[in-house]
């Protein structure tokens, strides 16, 4: 019984194509969340698939409807040896995007696994059907070389409507609490820093959506007769978005930005380097956004505020008029920290102050996805970059947060838990996009570092724990 023989079991599965026909069945299941008529689909991918995938591993689950009617489904499933033992909640979501079917090149198609080499094509590959199947595979070889007994409790909570906003995720945690009750979380999703770096984030920034509009007339006047006589509100509302953020992406407003970037958080962006990891992938434009910052501290440590889309007129056939409208919808990436409720007001007060009371100020429609993030200097956090480079022998990347979004806060805040992740997937994967894909060799090592990181939990997980509780302050950096 050994850690390394956990560690070669997992190897070999992969190398014999245990897990390719894992996920072979896993992608076939068309779980489009976004879709109202794959409810019965969202359903079965539980029952009759991750239901009976577990129960050998000595899982008890319960497939429970969304607090939120219309919506996928929920998994607990529990594997409790001893109450006094440290609890283990892992996290992953079943569902996928939609599968976009005539939009992938000839060859491939979303619900069918293609094997191009390194890469590994289908829908739900990278996104999340892959990345929860190499922490059960790995889990499952722990347990059987340890000779069925863990040393740790295992609890697993699976969604089904991640791609739709997690609908009922945070109603449905704040409900089931106590039978969600853990020590320490850990979970797999995003990409890795690059696809030959392991990776561990602590929480995501958050996203507030919002529109701005400026309607100020019944229809259009011609811009002959009427240009220089009338507001252009497609003029009103440009250089009200130039008052909030300008030229270079600065925001302009106080109220939206940080107050500042925690020194634990500094530190452990300061290791971090961003590179295209794909021909395909843009150039950092290193004159964009906050000043005094690196490029990694304003996608890691910073907020953003982005036009998603504006819209005045007829940019498809425009006419000699001026419009009567104009609306642009918008979005602040947010840090831990920062509270959204007042984005709003803040707003509303700087265009006021800069003389743009024309323009209204509203959210958009849907949930706002919180910012959160573990302290760096957790002792968790010490743990999982130790078990890491011990399994890979690389340098791990560690993030603070993601520059993107996850229901992080829900595990962190709800559930009030140490939140980990450790993905499996690279930035040029394309999920959400025609041609999603997972890269072989990532899931290779994936199930290796999780084959270590379970086998470590096994062995130290009561000595983390312990080191944890020693500490005053709080697991989390509001």
């Amino acid at each position: 019984m050994s850690r390394s023989l956990a560690i070669d079991n997992v190897t070999r599965h992969f190398d014999r194509g245990d897990f390719l026909t894992l996920l072979q069945r896993s992608v076939a299941m068309p779980t489009e969340s976004q879709e109202p008529k794959r409810l019965p689909e969202l359903q079965s991918y539980l029952e009759d698939f991750i239901v009976p995938l577990i129960a050998p591993m000595g899982f008890i689950s319960r497939v429970y409807p969304n607090p939120v009617a219309g919506h996928g489904p929920l998994l607990v499933a529990s594997r409790i040896e001893d109450e006094n033992l440290p609890t283990l909640l892992v996290y992953g979501h079943g569902d996928v995007v939609r599968g976009y079917d005539a939009q992938w090149r000839s060859g491939l198609s979303p619900w069918d696994v293609v094997v191009e080499g390194e890469r590994w094509y289908g829908r739900g590959t990278a996104d999340n059907k892959g990345q929860h199947l190499i922490n059960l595979m790995a889990l499952q070889q722990v347990i059987e070389v340890r000779g069925g007994h863990l040393g740790f409790n295992v609890k697993l909570l699976l969604e089904m409507g991640e791609e739709a906003g997690s609908p009922g995720l945070r109603q449905f945690c704040l409900e089931h609490r106590q039978e969600l009750a853990a020590d320490v979380f850990i979970a797999s999703d995003g990409p890795r820093l690059s696809a030959a770096r392991p990776t561990v984030f602590l929480g995501s920034r958050g996203a507030f959506n919002f529109e701005l509009r400026v309607d100020l007339r019944d229809g259009a006047h011609h811009s002959g007769n009427w240009g220089g006589l009338l507001r252009n509100p497609g003029i009103v509302l440009a250089n009200a978005i130039a008052s909030l953020v300008d030229g270079n992406g600065q925001v302009q407003v106080a109220g939206l930005k940080p107050a500042g970037i925690p020194e634990s958080v500094r530190r452990a962006l300061s290791s971090i380097e961003l590179t295209p990891s794909s021909p395909g992938d843009p150039q950092i434009d290193p004159a964009w956004g906050e000043p005094g910052l690196t490029p990694v501290e304003r996608v890691f440590g910073w907020n953003t505020l982005e036009v998603l889309a504006f819209r005045t007129g007829n940019a498809d056939a425009p006419i000699s008029a001026i419009p009567a409208r104009a609306l642009a919808h918008c979005q602040v990436r947010f840090v831990a920290g920062c509270d959204w409720q007042t984005f709003i007001a803040v707003i509303e007060a700087h265009l006021a102050a800069h003389g743009f009371a024309h323009v209204q100020v509203q959210q958009s429609p849907g949930e706002v996805l919180h910012a959160s993030r573990l302290d760096p200097d957790n002792a968790w956090v010490r743990w999982a970059i130790d078990s890491l480079e011990r399994t890979t022998a690389k340098s791990c990347a560690l993030l603070p947060n993601l520059g993107g979004s996850l229901p992080n806060d829900i595990f962190a805040d709800v559930l009030g838990l140490p939140t980990l992740w450790v993905p499996h997937s690279y930035p040029s994967c394309s999920q959400h996009a025609p041609d999603e894909h997972l890269l072989a060799p990532v899931v290779k090592e994936g199930l290796q570092i999780m084959a270590g990181l379970f086998w470590d939990l096994a062995e130290s997980g009561e000595e983390v724990l312990c080191e944890q509780r020693k500490t005053t302050r709080s697991p989390m950096m509001n």
